[in-house]
């Protein structure tokens, strides 16, 4: 079946490119380019899952939670050249709710019905749930002084206290992101309780690696194909770019962690599998969002921190449930239920949000 997925993936690649080459009907090469993106984002995974087999939970999971994020940070990119910053804004939301409520849900859920109450290092679960009560913070905070100096979430150059608002942007990334390599180092220095899996890789390191690399690049190509269609493919389906950005990217990007945290759960991998998706949500609050940050000064389409009110609220809720329910170092399928009916309320808010 997993290798079915890797030819499709390379097929879809190769038709996702000709369809964008060739200038063919914006929907088609928005779907097409949309399931290439799924398969790529599934064999990313696979690669990552089985470079972690032979680096241990520890390593694995930060290799899983980066491959999972690759795909949005390119799209993101392409996104700020197109100048789309509400979606990038909607993406980063979508993106931390979906770790947080959707593939940790899902992962508890599945690992629950399979195995009853299972444990896990609750050391490093707190030290990542720290770390995304700072990103609410980190979004909280512009958001605030937005409101309180009259800016918008959509504030742009030229615009009422922008420069402001850039400033202070600047300055909570450059936090943001020290924070994460800080946690990192002391995370990769501390001892672990994680259990080491026994299962065995079904590739080398180096095959994994020429795979990962490849996928990567592909992603990058297809991406850019996606981009460029998704203005036609939101008025064909007669969604909010909002919508699109918080539930439809996340979704097709985070494959890789809804594959591999949902299996590791079932194999009673939990710490690996929490790595996965928690750990997917601390880096794309602490590391990913500033990095887009930077990029956009970079290319001159300026990316703020001042987020809509309503996706403040939906990561400060995911924040807080995700960490209640995961604080104890327990989890079972109620838990996981829970989680994803949180997510499903708020998909509905964006949704019938115009």
């Amino acid at each position: 079946m997993k290798y079915a997925v890797h030819g499709l993936s390379v097929v879809g690649t190769i038709a996702s490119l000709s369809l964008r080459y060739f200038e063919a009907d914006p929907m088609l090469t928005f779907a097409v380019s949309a399931l290439a993106v799924l398969g790529l984002a599934y064999t990313l995974g696979h690669s990552t899952e089985q470079l972690g087999i032979a680096t241990g939970p520890k390593i694995g999971g930060i290799l899983n939670a980066t491959a999972g994020n690759i795909g949005e940070i390119i799209i993101a990119c392409f996104l700020i050249n197109a100048g789309q910053i509400d979606v990038v804004h909607a993406s980063i939301t979508g993106s931390i709710i979906g770790n947080l409520l959707l593939v940790l849900g899902a992962s508890l859920l599945v690992g629950g019905l399979k195995n009853g109450v299972q444990t896990y290092d609750d050391q490093v679960t707190g030290m990542n749930a720290a770390s995304l009560i700072l990103a609410t913070i980190g979004l909280i905070v512009p958001a605030t002084v937005a409101y309180l100096i009259g800016a918008r979430a959509d504030t742009a150059p030229g615009d009422h206290g922008f420069h402001r608002i850039e400033s202070l942007t600047l300055g909570v990334a450059l936090v943001l992101i020290v924070t994460y390599a800080a946690q990192m180092t002391f995370f990769l220095r501390s001892a672990s309780t994680a259990k080491e899996s026994e299962e065995h890789a079904e590739w080398s390191g180096r095959t994994s690696l020429v795979v990962l690399i490849a996928s990567a690049a592909a992603l990058t190509a297809v991406s850019e194909a996606l981009v460029h269609t998704l203005e036609p493919a939101i008025t064909t389906l007669g969604v909010s770019p909002l919508f699109v950005g918080i539930i439809l990217i996340p979704i097709i990007g985070n494959l890789a962690e809804h594959v591999v945290g949902v299996t590791l759960a079932y194999k009673n991998q939990m710490d690996f599998s929490l790595l996965t998706s928690l750990g997917s949500a601390t880096q794309i609050a602490l590391f990913a969002a500033p990095v887009l940050v930077f990029y956009g000064l970079w290319v001159g389409h300026p990316l703020t921190l001042v987020f809509t009110p309503l996706e403040v609220v939906a990561v400060a809720v995911s924040v807080f449930i995700a960490s209640f329910i995961a604080l104890d170092g327990k989890s079972n399928w109620v838990e996981g239920l829970q989680l994803t009916s949180v997510y499903i309320i708020l998909a509905l808010a964006f949704f019938f949000l115009t």
